[in-house]
């Protein structure tokens, strides 16, 4: 018993850590914790729909040899699968609530999903082995918040600038595109998965960068008030 909540501890504190960063970096007008925690609770809840499309494709669709096969798990299993199912949870249960309100709050909601998801993935790869979960603190959960926190940031985008409803689709686009890569960096192997460190360095600091285009975008329209 005390491995396995030693296991649930570790494989949460990453996730923890990034939320309470995020939440930190937006505490001029900071989310309501419940929608916040219920934000997580969303991506807990998005590991079952994606692991059942996964394994359905897997069944109906098996991946091809080699190259092919590697481009296939990493962008359409793990990339598309996975981002898709995020977005839809943020879309379908966040995206019309009243608190959203901002375009920060497509990154922050985005990100609390992905890091609900992130700590189920954790826990499920590392429970019998602390070593992979230290390793993916600094790896897998970091890379999740980065793929769907610019995924986020489009989705402010479509719900708060006129004429970009379609933004979203842009950032499902990138989403994939680094959560892919990032995959299939790492199932290349060898010295070729060492470029994921690079990858998240780049995806860590775009973020950052995106994220500080929304704040001053909010700020323009708020002032330094916090939101209703």
């Amino acid at each position: 018993m005390s491995s396995l909540l030693l296991a649930l501890a570790l494989a949460a504190l990453p996730a923890v850590v990034l939320i309470w960063y995020f939440y930190h970096l937006d505490k001029a007008r900071s989310e309501p914790i419940g929608l916040i925690l219920r934000s997580v609770l969303y991506g807990f809840a998005a590991v079952i729909p994606a692991a059942g499309i996964e394994f359905g494709i897997g069944a109906l669709v098996p991946p091809p040899a080699g190259a092919l096969g590697i481009l296939f798990e990493a962008f359409v299993m793990a990339g598309l699968v996975e981002e898709s199912v995020k977005l839809y949870f943020v879309r379908r249960y966040i995206f019309h609530r009243p608190e959203f309100n901002e375009r920060t709050d497509g990154i922050i909601y985005a990100i609390c999903v992905s890091l609900g998801f992130a700590f189920i993935e954790n826990f499920i790869y590392g429970h019998d082995a602390p070593s992979i979960l230290f390793v993916r603190a600094f790896t897998a959960v970091p890379g999740h918040a980065v793929f769907s926190g610019v995924m986020g940031y489009y989705v402010g985008m479509a719900k708060l600038e006129e004429g970009r409803a379609g933004a979203w689709k842009r950032g499902l686009f990138w989403a994939v595109i680094l959560h892919g890569l990032y995959d299939a960096l790492l199932m290349a192997g060898g010295a070729v998965s060492y470029l994921v460190i690079p990858l998240l360095i780049f995806g860590w600091r775009l973020l950052k960068r995106l994220f500080a285009k929304a704040q001053a975008a909010d700020f323009e329209r708020f002032g330094g008030g916090r939101n209703s």
